[in-house]
Protein backbone atom coordinates (compact mmCIF):
# COMPACT_ATOMS: atom_id res chain seq x y z
CA UNK A 1 0.00 0.00 0.00
CA UNK A 2 1.38 3.70 -0.77
CA UNK A 3 1.74 6.22 1.88
CA UNK A 4 0.08 9.73 1.39
CA UNK A 5 1.87 12.49 3.01
CA UNK A 6 1.57 16.51 3.14
CA UNK A 7 5.36 17.82 2.68
CA UNK A 8 4.69 21.02 4.46
CA UNK A 9 5.30 22.47 7.95
CA UNK A 10 3.20 25.03 9.52
CA UNK A 11 6.06 26.15 11.46
CA UNK A 12 8.34 26.90 8.87
CA UNK A 13 6.79 27.70 5.59
CA UNK A 14 9.83 29.24 4.48
CA UNK A 15 8.07 32.56 3.57
CA UNK A 16 10.33 34.66 5.92
CA UNK A 17 7.53 35.75 7.85
CA UNK A 18 5.54 34.86 11.14
CA UNK A 19 2.42 32.95 10.52
CA UNK A 20 0.49 36.20 11.57
CA UNK A 21 -0.27 37.12 7.58
CA UNK A 22 -2.06 36.47 5.28
CA UNK A 23 -0.75 35.57 1.63
CA UNK A 24 -1.14 32.63 0.11
CA UNK A 25 1.08 29.85 0.84
CA UNK A 26 -0.60 27.10 -1.62
CA UNK A 27 2.81 26.76 -3.23
CA UNK A 28 4.25 25.33 -0.20
CA UNK A 29 1.24 22.55 0.01
CA UNK A 30 3.30 20.03 -1.58
CA UNK A 31 0.88 16.25 -1.79
CA UNK A 32 3.71 13.30 -2.23
CA UNK A 33 2.86 9.83 -2.24
CA UNK A 34 5.67 6.94 -1.59
CA UNK A 35 5.89 4.56 -4.24
CA UNK A 36 8.16 0.98 -2.91
CA UNK A 37 10.01 -0.09 -5.74
CA UNK A 38 10.30 -3.51 -6.32
CA UNK A 39 14.05 -3.33 -5.69
CA UNK A 40 12.83 -2.35 -2.08
CA UNK A 41 13.99 1.57 -2.80
CA UNK A 42 11.39 4.05 -1.63
CA UNK A 43 10.41 7.08 -4.37
CA UNK A 44 8.93 10.33 -3.14
CA UNK A 45 6.36 11.32 -6.11
CA UNK A 46 4.82 14.78 -5.88
CA UNK A 47 0.88 14.30 -6.77
CA UNK A 48 -0.11 16.35 -10.06
CA UNK A 49 -4.11 15.44 -10.13
CA UNK A 50 -6.38 13.08 -8.82
CA UNK A 51 -9.19 12.77 -11.84
CA UNK A 52 -12.00 10.48 -12.68
CA UNK A 53 -12.58 8.61 -15.92
CA UNK A 54 -15.50 6.94 -16.58
CA UNK A 55 -16.79 6.63 -12.37
CA UNK A 56 -13.42 5.70 -11.79
CA UNK A 57 -10.62 7.64 -9.71
CA UNK A 58 -7.41 7.88 -11.23
CA UNK A 59 -3.78 9.37 -9.89
CA UNK A 60 -0.55 11.00 -11.39
CA UNK A 61 2.37 11.29 -10.27
CA UNK A 62 5.48 12.73 -11.01
CA UNK A 63 8.86 10.69 -11.05
CA UNK A 64 10.66 13.01 -9.57
CA UNK A 65 14.11 11.63 -11.71
CA UNK A 66 12.19 11.49 -15.26
CA UNK A 67 9.82 14.14 -14.72
CA UNK A 68 6.90 12.28 -16.02
CA UNK A 69 4.00 11.91 -15.16
CA UNK A 70 3.29 7.99 -13.44
CA UNK A 71 -0.62 6.92 -14.18
CA UNK A 72 -2.39 4.63 -12.05
CA UNK A 73 -5.94 3.73 -10.71
CA UNK A 74 -6.49 5.38 -7.05
CA UNK A 75 -8.73 4.40 -4.18
CA UNK A 76 -9.03 6.54 -0.82
CA UNK A 77 -10.50 4.49 1.82
CA UNK A 78 -11.97 6.12 4.91
CA UNK A 79 -9.21 5.36 7.44
CA UNK A 80 -7.22 7.57 5.40
CA UNK A 81 -5.14 4.87 3.58
CA UNK A 82 -4.81 4.58 -0.29
CA UNK A 83 -3.76 1.92 -2.65
CA UNK A 84 -2.82 2.46 -5.81
CA UNK A 85 -3.49 0.31 -8.83
CA UNK A 86 -1.33 -0.41 -11.83
CA UNK A 87 -3.03 -0.10 -15.23
CA UNK A 88 -2.83 -3.05 -16.94
CA UNK A 89 -4.67 -2.68 -20.24
CA UNK A 90 -3.66 -0.52 -23.37
CA UNK A 91 -6.80 0.45 -23.94
CA UNK A 92 -7.65 2.06 -20.21
CA UNK A 93 -4.16 3.36 -20.24
CA UNK A 94 -4.74 5.14 -23.37
CA UNK A 95 -8.43 6.69 -22.13
CA UNK A 96 -6.84 7.80 -19.00
CA UNK A 97 -3.80 9.03 -20.50
CA UNK A 98 -5.76 11.04 -22.77
CA UNK A 99 -8.04 12.41 -20.05
CA UNK A 100 -4.94 13.33 -17.50
CA UNK A 101 -3.55 15.31 -20.90
CA UNK A 102 -6.68 17.12 -21.66
CA UNK A 103 -6.66 18.58 -18.04
CA UNK A 104 -3.51 20.24 -18.27
CA UNK A 105 -4.53 21.18 -21.85
CA UNK A 106 -7.80 23.16 -20.14
CA UNK A 107 -4.89 24.75 -17.73
CA UNK A 108 -2.22 25.65 -20.19
CA UNK A 109 -5.62 27.22 -21.52
CA UNK A 110 -6.78 29.04 -18.58
CA UNK A 111 -3.09 30.57 -17.83
CA UNK A 112 -2.95 32.37 -21.66
CA UNK A 113 -5.95 33.24 -21.34
CA UNK A 114 -5.38 35.17 -17.34
CA UNK A 115 -2.10 36.51 -19.14
CA UNK A 116 -3.61 37.93 -22.27
CA UNK A 117 -6.19 40.18 -19.89
CA UNK A 118 -3.07 40.94 -18.10
CA UNK A 119 -1.38 42.57 -20.53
Amino acid sequence: MSELKHDHDDQACGCGHDHDHDHDHEHNHVHTVTLELENGEELVCPILEIFEVDGKEYIALLHPQDEIALLYGFLDYEDGSIELTEITSDDEYEVVSEAFNSLFDEEDEEDEEGEEEEA
